[in-house]
């Protein structure tokens, strides 16, 4: 948790009661390597802050190719957004390529003000 607060406290300020809030919203996870954080046609519902570990967006070409696309690491937000925020099916998995460590936040918890 040190991690996120301390990463968002780069770009501002942060009281008690907010550090609070963030505390309470988030639950730590793990997935192992290989697991998918996001698929392809399936709704993201999370948005996770790596811990540990690295994860890939990827997508299959029209050939059947898998293409990836970037990499996301360590102390970085890892979700699909656009479609997250849209409530529409992702076209790309999120997939962890390490073993990973997150801090995830439900939909409806990432939305409470």
């Amino acid at each position: 948790m040190k991690e996120l607060i301390e990463y968002i406290l780069q770009f501002g300020n942060l009281n008690k009661q907010q550090i609070a809030l963030i505390k309470q919203k988030a639950t730590e996870i793990e997935l192992p390597k290989g697991q998918y954080f996001s698929e392809a046609g399936k709704i993201p519902r999370q948005v996770g802050f790596v811990l540990e570990g690295v994860f890939r967006f990827c997508y299959y070409n029209n050939k059947g190719e898998e293409i990836t696309d970037y990499f996301i690491d360590e102390n970085h937000f890892v979700t699909d957004y656009l479609n997250f925020d849209a409530n529409m099916a992702a076209s790309e998995y999120v997939q962890a390529v390490t073993d990973c460590r997150l801090l995830v936040f439900a939909k409806q918890d990432w939305n409470d003000k």
